[in-house]
């Protein structure tokens, strides 16, 4: 393994840190275990600090405009994307996932190293941003720190903070119309550049259907409208998306995942509106979800009270439907040790050891092809989770959340959220897909799909889950004419409420 790169003060050793964090968690989405994660890791490490370093310095050295170059965040990302393709080159892409591997082999990925003009405008308008208005901007949507988190890393005066942040909004907005419109295309796209641009400026306007249908087949000018559009949330996903390519929206989600974890925030405090009554509805839906479990631990306790009466032969055997065998694993979560970064001197204190991105509360899970004659036929049918190996096997009270996330041309990316009444020692969520949808991806859990039916299976580090407690884990797919939420949702074998 290649040595990393000795920081050259306290300062870069803290940056150091924070990047090796980065880098590790994407390196860990482009292998296939946690000894390669790691090796993957160190060689791009190594390698986007000297390009890093080579572009400071010349900029230190050179007289009149800069030469454009990205934060060092995603400066870094994309060398794990780079060392992956020279490892797919040099015939180790056995170490590496296989999607990825596909995605390297593909003109996707073609796009990313092409002529300049051709690349993702995302990409293009991160580097054509001053440094660190980018590195403001890459902070708060895909590194999903807390506003407060990012002022303080970034130096800036906290009364103005708010409307920094929206100025840099706008500007990378700028930036993208711009390339937009530098961008080589055909008579079609540049008939809807200005609809596009008047449409994605305001919240309110509505899309004409014209332009809807175009945006469902052409990729470049969907990539245009979603940097373009500032408003809805979806600006994270045009950043990783654009800059760092396969695996974007899986490594923005274990960001987010790993920032309520260090920091106990989530995305950035949206300064606007829109952001409070995301908010607000938000807490109403955890309101609702509270609500609906309370009201299932009383149902149960009623019908467990009945069941025990003198004269009643039901017992409590009636809802054992616990799946027979376990299921086959496709893949399993990396959880293998980091490399140490190392000190900057006797001046600096040790640079903290590397460590993979500690994943919130959710596993990747693995589909049982046990499940797969267990649909109930309607979408929202109630079903009871089993506990774990050890739990009760009294019926248990459980509720789903099924979030669509994002979604575009050909596929989504949706999140699932799994409150329980009981307390597991180890979990298996299934479900069923109504429209052909397929499985791509998965985190924080292992998957397997049989059919229409998929099923998620606990990783080691979120076996348990706690009574009245939450496993959550997300996954991108693909869809094809329609995309309806699944239905028939079960825990351990047992049908689980959808909200």
């Amino acid at each position: 393994m290649p040595d990393l790169p000795t920081p050259k003060d306290a300062a870069e050793a803290a940056l150091f840190s924070e990047c090796w964090d980065a880098v590790l968690s994407y390196a860990d989405l482009c292998t296939s275990g946690s000894t390669a994660a790691n090796q993957l890791a160190r060689e791009a490490f190594a390698l986007g600090i000297r390009e890093a370093r080579a572009a400071e310095d010349a900029g230190a050295r050179g007289v009149g405009r800069r030469s454009s170059r990205l934060p060092r965040i995603p400066l870094l990302l994309t060398a794990v994307r780079t060392t992956a393709a020279a490892w797919e080159a040099r015939g180790l892409g056995h170490r590496l996932d296989p999607d990825l591997r596909l995605w390297l082999n593909s003109d996707k990925a073609a796009r990313y190293v092409g002529p300049p003009l051709s690349r993702p405008i995302a990409l293009r308008g991160l580097r054509d941003m001053q440094e660190p208005d980018a590195a403001l901007l890459w902070l708060a949507e895909v590194e999903a720190l807390p506003l407060h988190a990012v002022i303080r890393r970034q130096g800036l005066d906290p009364a103005a903070a708010v409307e920094e942040l929206n100025q840099v909004r706008g500007l990378f907005r700028d930036r993208c119309h711009r390339n937009h419109l530098d961008t080589p295309m055909d008579a079609e796209c540049r008939s809807y550049v200005r609809l596009l641009d008047a449409v994605t400026r305001s919240p309110a306007a509505d899309t004409p259907a014209d332009l809807s249908r175009h945006l469902a087949t052409c990729v470049e000018c969907a990539e245009a409208a979603a940097c373009l559009r500032l408003h809805g949330g979806g600006l994270p996903a045009a950043l990783a998306q654009g800059v760092i390519g396969w695996g974007g929206l899986a490594y923005l989600e274990r960001r987010r995942r790993a920032s309520e974890v260090r920091l106990g925030g989530g995305r950035p405090e949206l300064p606007d509106a829109q952001g409070a009554a995301e908010r607000s509805a938000a807490g109403r839906a955890r309101v609702r979800r509270n609500g609906m479990l309370v009201a299932a631990v009383l149902v149960s306790a009623l019908a467990l009270a009945v069941s025990m009466m003198p004269g009643d032969s039901g017992g409590a055997s009636g809802g054992e439907n616990v799946a027979k065998g376990g299921d086959p694993v496709d893949s399993s979560p990396v959880a293998g040790p980091g490399s140490v970064l190392p000190s900057a001197g006797p001046a600096t204190s040790a640079a903290p050891s590397s460590s993979r991105p500690a994943p919130a509360v959710s596993a990747t899970p693995t589909a049982t092809r046990g499940d797969a004659g267990k649909p109930d036929p309607e979408p929202q049918g109630t079903s009871s989770a089993t506990a774990g190996a050890g739990g009760s096997e009294d019926e248990a009270a459980c509720e789903v959340t099924y979030d669509l996330v994002n979604q575009w041309p050909d596929g989504f990316q949706a999140t699932v959220t799994v409150t329980t009444a009981v307390t597991l020692d180890s979990w298996r969520v299934a479900w069923s897909f109504r429209d052909g949808q397929r499985i791509d991806q998965m985190w924080d859990a292992s998957v397997a799909q049989n059919g229409s039916r998929v099923t998620a299976t606990a990783a080691d580090y979120n076996r348990s889950v706690a009574a009245n407690g939450t496993l959550t884990f997300g996954f991108l797919a693909s869809w094809q004419k329609k995309n309806t939420a699944p239905y028939a949702f079960t825990v351990n074998g047992r049908a689980c409420t959808a909200s």
